[in-house]
This record gives structure tokens, C-alpha cells and sequence, in this order.
């Protein structure tokens, strides 16, 4: 967030995403740049070229000083390189299918190009651990304030490596063949888009298949990740484990699928990933959910969030620089609802009427703000505001979802008048016994007295093998986050601070294929 001042979180966490996105509107025409290049001069001679063109701006991006030197220059500047980083790999993922297309062996192009999709995978896995390794060596607040940049810096190191491999790669035989037969083309955008039975096929491809296994792909590594992280307020370091373990497990499938294209062609694998993503995708994340934060699920669930209003006083909620205002009813409300993440659904009112939230059994009235001086809309919406911050706390939906206060085991909330409950997750009028708060209640049975980041590591399997004894299979099959209802689980996740997510921005910028 070191290249955006002046917004809330949630505001700068868009913009993050913005700056994230705009690398991918511009892969299209880098693929179709750098394309043409390669028909012209080779394969070769254009993967250095895109190669030098992503690493040195990944590698600018760590030395780019923050909003707070160099103003809007900064934001500008990060917008630019990301630029620059879409175009050089629209040429690069193209260019190397297609070399690698030209050097495999005759039906055996499925099994060859696959390992190519394992090098995203592969990287965003190596740039997790880079990520989780800097953060937890450094510290939460210098990773934050600079270390951020550590990752970016070390890039260069890859990318002196990546051209050394390319400098000695040989030019593909195929494009040798055509060169020495004098086949190149002279207007390949002109072959191969303006001619319908060419153009046909490509648009198939970009719409078709490329499109849905994008969505597939983006969804199941880098959505599930914010998910975890801003929706379910899973700490970062488990976030970044439960992915990075999960593409370990993922990327082989590449490799196997690959080859079955050889066999039963790839209309079939495309096509049946696709349908299977569109089936499991929405009972999987609810499955996350029901194991990730089972307090936001069970609250979801009692108490179900419905504005009432007259439709036609709705504003589509996107204010990501906090500059629109909203000043009917249903605005209001809704505002309030998308800055705490609640989920809502709606329930239309007849006309003129003021909107309301019904949380559960509980209704509580907006107003409308059209025509209020200023100092009494301030008013008037800071004592909404404070009425609805209550209900969502007594409903168990505070804070995004997370526990309610008086549910905490970690810093930060309070625990039922038996004490405010220190970062160190004990409570302040309590004595640990060895590692364990000595309480009858579950609720606070097996908190250790370190903070939230240490004790993540007493989650693993392994270490729960060294720590208890006994049978390994027991502490094996032990989930990495667990399922808070045995008797010897918190029943509700840690919250959190929010300094401890990081900058948002630079996991993005790292990790982005």
C-alpha cells in the first residue's frame, strides 16, 4: 500500500487490484507485438527481449520510492511498469508455447507444452515462500514499512540467470526450416486475422478456451487467497501456507492432463475443466468457509442481513477513493454494509420508503441525508453507524465476520469479565501453566501464550507429532487450520491486526503470472 495515501484500507486494497489488472489489459497486444516479432527475427532473440523487458520492471518496482517522495508520480509509475510487465508476458507465454510446440516430438505436444504451465504455478509457489520467508524473518512491520522490497530486489538475480539460459538456447528447427526455404511471413497479422478461417479459430481460442481456463485458474490461486485473507480473516502466514501447499499438490495434474490431450485430444480436457470448476467452485468455498471461520458461517446463517428499500433510491456501491457521496436511505445503509463486508440480500419497498436493515429478527432504520446540512448528516450517519457497528457485533458479524469480542482468545477483544485478553492471547488476571491457559471453559483450552504468528507453527502436523507423541497418524491427519469443534480446539480463529496482512500490493505485484 506504500504507493497509494490519502484512502482506507478497503480503498487502497482496490486500488491494489486495480494496479494488479492493468497488466492484463494490455497481454493481447503484447502477444500479438511480440508475435509478429518473433515470425519476423525468431523465437530466440524475442524471448530475451520480453524476458529483459518483465524483469527489469519487476525489479524497478522495488527501488520505486513510495506516494509519500515522489506523490502521484509513484501510483503513475507502478501503473506503467505493471504495463509493461502484461505486454512482455503476452509475448512470452505465446512465445514459449510455441517454441516448445516446434521442438516436441509428433504427438507429443500436450505432454511437452504442459511443463510450461507449471512454471507459473511453480513460480507463484516460489514466490509465496519468498514472501512468507521474508515476512516472518524481518518481522511484520519492517516487511511492511521496506522489506516489502526484498523480493523485487532479488528478482534481478533471476533474471541474470533466465538470460544466460536463453542466450544459449538454439532457434527452433521449424522456424530454421521456413527462414532457410524463405517461408517466413511477411504480414503474419494480416495471415492470421485477415482470413476468416484463421481469424475463426483464434477468436475460439481467445473466447473460448483461454478465457475459461483463465477464470479457472485466477479463481482457484490468487481469489482464494484474498478470500481467505480479507473475507474470512485468515491470518497471512496460514493463508500463504494453505495455497502454496495446495499448488505443490496441483502442479503435477499439468503434467498428467497434458499427456491425456495426446490421447483423447483437447477439446476434452478443456472443456471437462471447465464444467468441473462450474460445479465445484461455489460448494468448495462454502466448504473454506464452514472450516476457516465457522463463527461468520453460523452468524450468516442465524442471522441473515436484508435491506429493505425502494429500488429506485439504490446506487451501485463502488466508491474506491471514498469521493461519491451517498445521501439517500438505501445508500447509507448499503455503504455501511460494503466498508464491514457484510453480505446482504435485498427486498424491495414501495416507493418513498426509508430503507432499513433487518439483521435476523432485529430492524434497524436508515434515514435519508438528501438536504441535511452537513454537521447533521455527520451526525446523523456516525449514530447509524454506531447502531449498526452494535447489531453486526451482537450477531456475531463484527469486523467482517470475525468473533465477536467476547469470543477472542487473541488480543484485542475481552473475555466475558474475566479479564482483557493480552496479545499474547492470555488474560490479564490469569497465570499460563506451562503452555496451556488453565480455564475449564473450551473456549480457552490449549491457547499457548505466544502471539498468533509463533503459535502457528504448533498447528503443523509435524510439530504436533514432536509435541504430544503418541500415534503419528493421529496428528498427521490434523488439518493445518483446524476445524474448532473438537474439545482440544479454539472454537474461533485469532483475529488478525490488521497491519499484520501486509502490503497487499506487493504479494500482488510478486506473484502475478
Amino acid at each position: 500500500m506504500q504507493f497509494f495515501s490519502g484512502v482506507n484500507p478497503t480503498a487502497a486494497f482496490i486500488f491494489a487490484l486495480m494496479a494488479f489488472a492493468a497488466g492484463f489489459a494490455v497481454r493481447p497486444f503484447g502477444a500479438l507485438v511480440f508475435g509478429r516479432l518473433g515470425d519476423l527475427v525468431g523465437r530466440k532473440y524475442t524471448f530475451l527481449i520480453t524476458i529483459t523487458i518483465m524483469g527489469l520492471s519487476t525489479f524497478i518496482v522495488g527501488v520505486l520510492p513510495s506516494y509519500a517522495t515522489w506523490g502521484i508520480a509513484a501510483p503513475v509509475i507502478l501503473i506503467a511498469l505493471r504495463l509493461l510487465q502484461g505486454l512482455a508476458l503476452g509475448g512470452e507465454y505465446g512465445g514459449a508455447a510455441t517454441y516448445v510446440a516446434e521442438h516436441a516430438p509428433h504427438g507429443r505436444r500436450g505432454f511437452y507444452t504442459s511443463w510450461i504451465q507449471t512454471t507459473a504455478t511453480l513460480g507463484l509457489f516460489l514466490s509465496l515462500l519468498v514472501i512468507l520467508g521474508t515476512r516472518t524473518w524481518m518481522g511484520e512491520e519492517a516487511f511492511a514499512a521496506w522489506g516489502w522490497r526484498i523480493p523485487f530486489l532479488l528478482s534481478i538475480v533471476l533474471l541474470a540467470i533466465s538470460v544466460w539460459i536463453r542466450l544459449t538456447l538454439s532457434e527452433s528447427p521449424v522456424f530454421k526450416q521456413m527462414k532457410e526455404e524463405g517461408k517466413t511471413s511477411k504480414a503474419p497479422l494480416t495471415e492470421a486475422f485477415g482470413r476468416w478461417e484463421n481469424a475463426k479459430v483464434a477468436l475460439v481460442a481467445l473466447f473460448g478456451g483461454t478465457a475459461g481456463q483463465a477464470v479457472v485458474w485466477y479463481t482457484g490461486q490468487f481469489y482464494a487467497l484474498f478470500f481467505l485473507t480479507q473475507t474470512l480473516k485468515v491470518d497471512g502466514a496460514t493463508a500463504n501456507i494453505l495455497i502454496a501447499l495446495s499448488l505443490l499438490i496441483g502442479t503435477p495434474f499439468f503434467v498428467i492432463f497434458g499427456w491425456l490431450s495426446d490421447k483423447i485430444g483437447r477439446k476434452p480436457i478443456i472443456l471437462g475443466g471447465c464444467l468441473v470448476a462450474a460445479l465445484t467452485y461455489f460448494p468448495l468455498f462454502a466448504l473454506i468457509t464452514h472450516y476457516a471461520n465457522p463463527a461468520l458461517e453460523q452468524a450468516q446463517a442465524s442471522a441473515p442481513v436484508t435491506v429493505v428499500a425502494d429500488p429506485s433510491e439504490c446506487s451501485f456501491q463502488f466508491n474506491p477513493v471514498g469521493t461519491s457521496k451517498f445521501v439517500s436511505s438505501c445508500d447509507i445503509a448499503k455503504s455501511f454494509l460494503a466498508r464491514n463486508s457484510v453480505n446482504y440480500s435485498n427486498e424491495a419497498a414501495p416507493a418513498g420508503t426509508v430503507a432499513s436493515i433487518r439483521i435476523g429478527e432485529q430492524t434497524i432504520e436508515s434515514f435519508p441525508g438528501a438536504g441535511l446540512a452537513a454537521d447533521e448528516f455527520k451526525a446523523r450517519t456516525d449514530a447509524f453507524n454506531a447502531g449498526m457497528t452494535e447489531a453486526i457485533r451482537a450477531h456475531g458479524l463484527s469486523g467482517q465476520g470475525r468473533p465477536r469480542a467476547d469470543q477472542q482468545t487473541n488480543g484485542g477483544g475481552a473475555a466475558n469479565g474475566a479479564g482483557a485478553v493480552r496479545d499474547d492471547g492470555l488474560r490479564a488476571n490469569r497465570r499460563a501453566t506451562g503452555r496451556a491457559v488453565p480455564d475449564t471453559h473450551p473456549l480457552y483450552r490449549h491457547v499457548a501464550p505466544v502471539p498468533y504468528r509463533q503459535r502457528l507453527v504448533w498447528r503443523l502436523p509435524a510439530h504436533y507429532r514432536f509435541r504430544h507423541g503418541g500415534d503419528d497418524r493421529k496428528y498427521l491427519l490434523r488439518p493445518v487450520v483446524p476445524d474448532h469443534r473438537g474439545n482440544n480446539d479454539v472454537p474461533y480463529r485469532p483475529v488478525p491486526d490488521a497491519r499484520d496482512q501486509g502490503p497487499r500490493l506487493a504479494e500482488l505485484a510478486l506473484t502475478a503470472r
